[in-house]
């Protein structure tokens, strides 16, 4: 927790370039000594470009044996081959007023902008591109996909330069997916970040187009707050988005069982509605590490990953 503290904390007075510094040493430093090897890709796989070649040792697929080598050496090899590192990454983020609060560590907002910024530096290595679609209100910006530091700079930088709720709506989700889908021809990767707090029957259906040409993987931002309230008494809650307001007696024990059993019905429905559509899905709270949460994903994938190839028919 004190690196999540030391790197968000006071995400709105720091430059940018600080930010990503502090981030960059935090990815770097745990995620590499968590995950081993070189390539520290969010979608791993064995790749298609043909490498170098090998003696066939048992349990090797018999699909990859290269039959011109095996014929001159009188044993079987097999051709190795490289993994796809050039990669197409998208980050759709959610900066819609919802995401401007916070009880623990950080803001939604603070941790949507690590989330960013943990993938980005992640699929960002060995010349893979990443763009971003950033979604506030009904606007809709796209930030055409580059390689290098610099660019995943800028994008950070309009993430945190976006101003906070002033009370003009929720933002649709569906119209930033479908920008996505319209925007990324070839296949990729997709990062959905938002706190998903729109009716998923909205969101679900492009959520799924993404999926049939993407890999996508879906980051959940969620505050503590928002799943049970403590009692503290007469609280007056303000709602970003639509700048409602109203004044709920937190004491009362029931009250406070109705509102985590809603809570906890609204997560369940979205987790229910980013699997059906084919997606990955982590959930990031503002008091956990995000830091862990990423690298468990990465290794969860990479585990499927070998899982699938050793059991393919050969």
């Amino acid at each position: 927790m004190s690196g999540l503290s030391s790197t968000l904390g006071l995400v709105g007075d720091r430059p940018a370039e600080e930010i990503l510094r502090r981030l960059t040493l935090d990815v770097n430093r745990r995620l590499d000594g968590m995950l081993h090897g070189d390539f520290l890709g969010l979608v791993p796989g064995r790749g298609t470009e043909p490498g170098e070649t090998r003696a066939y040792e048992p349990g090797d697929d018999v699909r990859r044996i290269d039959w011109n080598v095996t014929a001159r050496m009188q044993d079987p090899y097999i051709r190795e081959t490289i993994a796809d590192r050039e990669l197409e990454a998208w980050l759709v983020v959610d900066r819609s007023p919802s995401l401007d609060f916070g009880t623990a560590t950080c803001e939604k907002r603070d941790l949507a902008l690590a989330a960013a910024a943990g993938v980005g530096l992640l699929t960002g290595r060995g010349g893979n591109r990443v763009g971003a679609i950033l979604l506030r209100g009904d606007d809709v910006t796209t930030v055409p996909p580059r390689h290098g530091r610099t660019h995943l700079l800028a994008v950070l930088e309009r993430i945190m330069s976006s101003p906070r709720g002033d009370g003009t709506g929720r933002s649709d989700l569906s119209v930033a997916l479908r920008r996505a889908g319209a925007v990324a021809p070839r296949r990729g990767l997709v990062v959905v970040i938002s706190d998903f707090l729109g009716d998923p029957d909205r969101w679900r259906t492009a959520l799924g187009v993404v999926a049939l040409r993407h890999a996508v993987l879906c980051i959940e931002v969620v505050d503590p707050r928002e799943l049970e309230l403590p009692p503290v008494g007469l609280v007056h809650f303000t709602d970003p988005a639509t700048g409602a307001t109203r004044e709920v007696n937190t004491d009362d024990a029931r009250m406070r069982a109705r509102y985590a059993e809603a809570a906890a019905l609204q997560r369940a429905s979205i987790a229910h509605a980013i699997r059906s559509a084919g997606a990955d899905h982590i959930q990031m709270r503002t008091d956990g590490d995000w830091v862990l949460d990423l690298a468990r994903h990465v290794s969860r994938r990479r585990r499927r990953a070998e899982l699938a190839a050793t059991r393919a028919p050969r």
